[in-house]
């Protein structure tokens, strides 16, 4: 049996009608993978502090010691830390994207179970005072997201790796011979960050399923 799937753009009428009498189980669905998300988008930052972090303190190491091969240790970790910081900054895009498709479906399906609950934003009234704005200013909450300040310091440690790597390669001048390790461990670590772009996408076509029927019976004496 094979099914073919294809992808469509839904209308908000299809989309009412594809949940239409089902909206109080979908919202109950759509808030649990919501929750889950986010529990797996703080396991995936500490997965990932835990390698950047080991790099880094494996990078420092590195320069105060006085060996030998010194400068080749620096660039592969500072290739290892560019890749693992360029590959948490593509994690932490994707899933804000999933973490956002379930909050979309919250905003959409709650009106007709509890009403706009997710939607109204309550906050503190409007601070008058310069003391009352000071200690606002100092302790109050504030509108951040936090997964965007989690995105931006991605980014920074990514950035900063690049400049680890640029001061661990030794100085470049068309008389020096070149060092091909350099240029194969560099070119790998490019690739791995391009093949993030390209390969590391979810798909969103249609998909072929194939099913198959396993038969099993009790064997006559």
């Amino acid at each position: 049996m094979t099914e073919e799937t294809t992808t469509k753009e839904v209308t908000p009428e299809e989309y009412a009608t594809a949940f239409k009498g089902k909206e109080s189980e979908a919202l109950k669905q759509a808030l649990d993978i919501r929750k889950f998300e986010i529990e797996l988008y703080w396991k995936r930052a500490t997965y990932f502090w835990t390698f950047i972090g080991a790099t880094m303190a494996g990078f420092l190491a590195v320069q105060s010691s006085s060996a030998q091969n010194k400068q080749d240790l620096a660039v592969i970790l500072s290739c290892l830390g560019m890749v693992f910081s360029f590959a948490w900054v593509c994690v932490n895009r994707g899933s804000k994207f999933w973490q956002e498709n379930w909050e979309k479906h919250v905003d959409v399906l709650e009106d007709k179970v509890t009403g706009p609950l997710y939607k109204i934003v309550m906050s503190r009234n409007t601070m008058r005072k310069f003391s009352e704005k000071a200690v606002h200013l100092v302790t109050g909450p504030s509108s951040i997201s936090v997964s965007k300040i989690n995105q931006i310091i991605s980014l920074y440690v990514f950035c900063l790796w690049l400049c680890l790597l640029g001061y661990s390669l030794p100085e470049f001048s068309l008389e020096s011979s070149v060092n091909w390790f350099y240029v194969v461990l560099l070119s790998l670590s490019v690739a791995s960050c391009i093949l993030f772009l390209w390969l590391g996408r979810s798909y969103g076509g249609g998909y072929f399923h194939t099913a198959k029927l396993r038969k099993s019976r009790v064997k006559n004496g």
